[in-house]
Order: structure tokens, then C-alpha cells, then sequence
């Protein structure tokens, strides 16, 4: 998490603003964003060595220059992808798990749960016996549904109410 908040705290900082808003219109080297900005190339050099460091900017030689670029993949991704948690992502999927390990008994659903998590989780387990973009029979919905529980119709009725499967006359298709 430390290290995807590094670029947002770079980010804090008026002269790395500058330096980047130079470098949006074009590669540059440190003593021309210097003189542009009116800073010593001390200034600069430190500040887009913390900028690489972040992998904000790339550097690569010229001749006598070393010249740096905005690194655009950066600054592409959502806000969201910075301080999203795989903690978090770690900590649902522990979850998913657990879930279905005590309601799924030798490959069966042991009851319906009450909880709308709960239950989303559990009929997303059975939802991936569906292939996508196929068209099932109302028939086979149910035969493919009793092998994990015996109330097949709540199950089939459940997955249409959150959007997993629509039904046309008697026809279903998955969609997720």
C-alpha cells in the first residue's frame, strides 16, 4: 500500500506539478525544465529523481542529455487503482470461501441462505454451471439447479431477481 501511495504524495508538490505539466507537452531535460521554471538544475535533478524513483517519469540517454518522459501508463489508471486494498480483495475472497464451505455439504447447498451476501455468493457458485451466451430450456435451468439443491424454482427465480440470468417466455440465458 506504501509504495501506490508514493505517486499521490509526489503529486502534493508545486514544482513536481510544474515538471510534469513540461513534460506532458514534451520530453525535456533537466536544464532546459531549469530555465523554464527559473529553479537551479539541483532542484530539478532531485525532484525527477523522486519522480522516477515513483515511476512517474522515465529517463533514457541522448547523446549528452539524459532526457525524461512522463510515464503516461501511470497516469492512465483510475484514481481507484491507487488506493484500492488487495488486503481487502484478500479478505472477500476468504470470506467467498468460507461462505460456501459451510453451506455447500459433499457438493450440495444445505439450505438457502437468508443473508442477500451470503445468498449472492452462493448462487454465483451454482451460476458458473452456465455458459455464457447459451440459451437453456426451462428444463434444464431446473436439472442443472437440483444437483446442488432440491428447491430448484427459489433458485432459478433468485438468479433472475440479481440479474445472473434473464428469462424470455421459457427460455434462460446466463449474464455474467
Amino acid at each position: 500500500m506504501k509504495e501506490k501511495l508514493e505517486p499521490l504524495k509526489l503529486l502534493a508538490n508545486e514544482t513536481r506539478l510544474e515538471i510534469l505539466n513540461i513534460l506532458l507537452k514534451e520530453d525535456s531535460y533537466v536544464e532546459k525544465i531549469a530555465c523554464e521554471l527559473s529553479l537551479t538544475p539541483a532542484t530539478i535533478c532531485y525532484h525527477l529523481k523522486k519522480m522516477e524513483a515513483a515511476g512517474m517519469v522515465n529517463c533514457s540517454r541522448s547523446q549528452f542529455y539524459i532526457i525524461y518522459s512522463l510515464n503516461r501508463e501511470i497516469f492512465d489508471k483510475p484514481l481507484f487503482a491507487f488506493i484500492k486494498d488487495e488486503k481487502n480483495v484478500d479478505a472477500e475472497e476468504k470470506y467467498r470461501k468460507a461462505v460456501l464451505s459451510n453451506l455447500f455439504k459433499y457438493g450440495r447447498l444445505t439450505q438457502i441462505p437468508t443473508q442477500r451476501k451470503k445468498r449472492e455468493i452462493v448462487l454465483s457458485e451454482i451460476l458458473k454451471q452456465f455458459e455464457p451466451d447459451r440459451t437453456y430450456a426451462e428444463k434444464e435451468v431446473n436439472e442443472i439447479i437440483q444437483r446442488y439443491h432440491e428447491d430448484y424454482c427459489t433458485i432459478r427465480r433468485e438468479m433472475i431477481a440479481f440479474g445472473m440470468m434473464t428469462r424470455h417466455h421459457e427460455t434462460y440465458k446466463r449474464v455474467k
